[in-house]
């Protein structure tokens, strides 16, 4: 039998172009979202956001940091918010900047849950969906402090924090987001309803993984609704203790995000970002092959910083279909253009990652032009 080459479909590349839903991606790297904290008192992106975000327009694609959906989801002092319509427009700033320059962008949406404080969400109400507190501290303007208890949502509650979701995903797209990405990762309110630690409810959102896993079903069925499904794209990080999720018996971890991915599968999203130590182990592949869409990896500190070698290698290996990159994109804006050639990076100033000012965020050189 004769086989035709120019029928054969090339091996994928980290460079080769990729669709995620209705996302066109020119390469198949993508920035990591990155807490920086520059949004000042009032979370509303400013010029400095505007420049950092256009400096590193050439990866495939930006998912932008952490941004909370109204004021009590506030995580950090300096988020920045989608909560109001001044938010929205400094959104809109960034992500014409980025379009500007060919770019991508999705927000990421972000409720923080238990892990935040009254003196970082302007006083108000901390909910999650058990009262337990975060055995750690938090930094906020007074200083650092011991997370506080939080109040056990109500299903009242726990309905309006979905609509929450719905409302900051309007107004992302309406202020020109390529599309939206809902935070289920790092211990924040979704992954505190996944975590049997976290969620010890005895209603319909507690107990079975089924139950454990309704909330975020409810909520990326909602928001896939609102603006459509091939632009919203869902993180996880299963296993990954951040805010005291203690994701520990990998039976339950299968259970919980397996039954997950079955009820997410027929929307056909954009994409799933999952955050894990290894990235083509057992448990993300299996998950990839419930889920049956696009995937994109990130091992984080986690499984080692993603080096060019390591990024190249999860492309190459079919471990999934684009690579999130975190610290090498904050010390490199032209991150493509170096990996591409081969060239020197510069070094991240880890010191500066969290502050208020351009030092450490907008002023890494780029490669001198030829």
């Amino acid at each position: 039998m004769t086989v035709n080459v120019s029928e054969v479909s090339p091996v994928p590349s980290l460079f080769s172009p990729v669709s995620l839903g209705k996302i066109e991606l020119a390469n198949r790297i993508v920035m990591a979202p990155l807490t920086r904290v520059r949004a000042g008192s009032s979370g509303i992106p400013g010029d400095l956001m505007v420049e950092y975000y256009r400096q590193r327009a050439s990866v495939g694609m930006i998912i932008t940091e952490g941004t909370y959906p109204d004021h009590a989801s506030q995580g950090y002092v300096g988020e920045p918010g989608i909560a109001t319509d001044e938010q929205a427009a400094g959104w809109q700033r960034v992500f014409e900047a980025v379009h500007a320059e060919g770019g991508r962008i999705v927000l990421q949406i972000m409720h923080a849950g238990r892990g935040t404080h009254p003196d970082i969400n302007g006083g108000r109400r901390i909910l999650a969906p058990s009262a337990i507190a975060i055995d750690k501290k938090t930094f906020t303007e007074k200083g650092e402090q011991p997370y506080p208890v939080p109040e056990a949502m109500t299903t009242a509650e726990i309905r309006a924090a979905r609509e929450d979701f719905v409302t900051a995903a309007r107004r992302a797209i309406e202020a020109g987001a390529d599309g939206v990405e809902i935070h289920g990762a790092n211990g924040y309110l979704l992954q505190e309803f996944l975590s049997p630690a976290a969620n010890q409810r005895t209603d319909e959102y507690g107990g079975s993984p089924h139950n454990r896993a309704r909330f975020v079903v409810e909520v990326v069925t909602a928001v896939a609704q609102a603006v459509g499904a091939e632009r919203v794209g869902l993180r996880i990080s299963p296993e990954v203790d951040l805010g005291d999720v203690f994701e520990t018996d990998r039976d339950d971890v299968l259970a919980t995000y397996g039954t997950l991915m079955d009820q997410l599968r027929p929307l056909g999203l954009a994409y799933l970002s999952v955050l894990h130590a290894e990235p083509g182990g057992d448990l993300v592949q299996e998950l990839r092959r419930r889920f049956d869409g696009k995937l994109i990896v990130n091992s984080g500190p986690f499984g080692g910083q993603t080096t060019r070698e390591r990024a190249l290698q999860q492309i190459e290996a079919d471990h999934a279909d684009a690579v999130v990159v975190g610290r090498a994109l904050i010390a490199n804006p032209d991150l493509v253009e170096r990996w591409q050639g081969g060239h020197p990076e510069n070094e991240p100033r880890p010191e500066l990652f969290y502050g208020p000012g351009a030092e450490g965020y907008t002023d890494y050189p780029f490669l001198e032009a030829a």
